[in-house]
């Protein structure tokens, strides 16, 4: 019998397994609602792009006074651009991600659009056990870079590194009729009790993860991920709770088309 989700960090730790729930998948589709909880965000890529030039480089957000985030579009689109949200760990931030991953840098050399939203509280609100203000934040921020640049609809992709590769791999699978693509450094479980759509996942994990140990997450919810029927790109490195420059430079490269399997 495979193990039912859980959807606290508290309930992770003390049992040890990360796994996933589909007992309810699908039963909700079509369901309206107004706030976010069940994880499923409303912002689409529109069919008509955008016109004119927007401005380019990292700009705040503007949505919230306090934790804000940043959006980041490179110079010299020249046609839809591949799409990705990148989601911090616990207690980190949009500039602690954005430092770890150097993914600006990338987001110029692949001509990539880039959102780093900031967490409402000190981590993602599904982490401590239903989805809310993060979802919505999150939707807000979608509905703002897609008015401001021409995305292509199949390069729109979601990661995360710990904590934000949980809530990531959650939004993920709920939200596979938006998100294409998914890559989760380091993730501890993922809550999907609906999925819609069929993304395609990268997951990676350090051997010697200390925070959240590899045999107890990693090598358990990727089976469960194939034997659901999702494409998994998956990478184990002899290394801690970390994100590989490598491993994310080859995460990068895969949403953005230029490295596949």
């Amino acid at each position: 019998m495979r193990p039912t989700a859980e959807i606290t960090r508290r309930q992770f730790v003390a049992l040890g397994a990360s796994v996933v729930s589909f007992a309810c998948a699908g039963s909700a589709a079509g369901r309206a609602d107004d706030d976010n909880r069940n994880g499923r965000l409303r912002s689409r890529v529109p069919k008509t792009p955008p016109t004119g030039t927007p401005a380019t480089g990292a700009q705040a957000l503007g949505l919230d006074s306090g934790r804000d985030g940043v959006i980041y579009i490179p110079e010299g689109l020249t046609g839809p651009a591949p799409f990705l949200l990148l989601l911090h760990g616990a207690t980190g931030s949009a500039a602690g991600i954005i430092g770890r991953t150097n993914i600006f840098k990338h987001a110029d050399v692949l001509k990539m659009v880039v959102v780093v939203p900031d967490s409402r509280k000190t981590t993602w609100d599904a982490i401590r056990g239903v989805f809310g203000p993060d979802a919505a934040y999150i939707d807000r921020a979608l509905a703002l870079a897609f008015s401001k640049a021409a995305i292509d609809p199949k390069r729109v992709a979601v990661a995360g590194f710990s904590d934000g590769a949980t809530y990531a791999l959650s939004l993920g699978l709920i939200n596979g009729d938006l998100f294409t693509h998914v890559a989760a450094f380091s993730p501890g479980f993922f809550v999907a009790e609906e999925r819609h759509g069929s993304a395609k996942f990268f997951v990676s994990h350090g051997q010697q993860d200390e925070i959240l140990p590899i045999e107890t997450t990693s090598r358990r919810l990727v089976p469960v991920l194939e034997d659901a029927g999702y494409d998994i790109t998956y990478r184990e490195f002899n290394g801690p709770h970390t994100v590989p420059p490598q491993v994310a430079i080859e995460a990068f490269e895969w949403i953005a088309g230029r490295k596949e399997k």
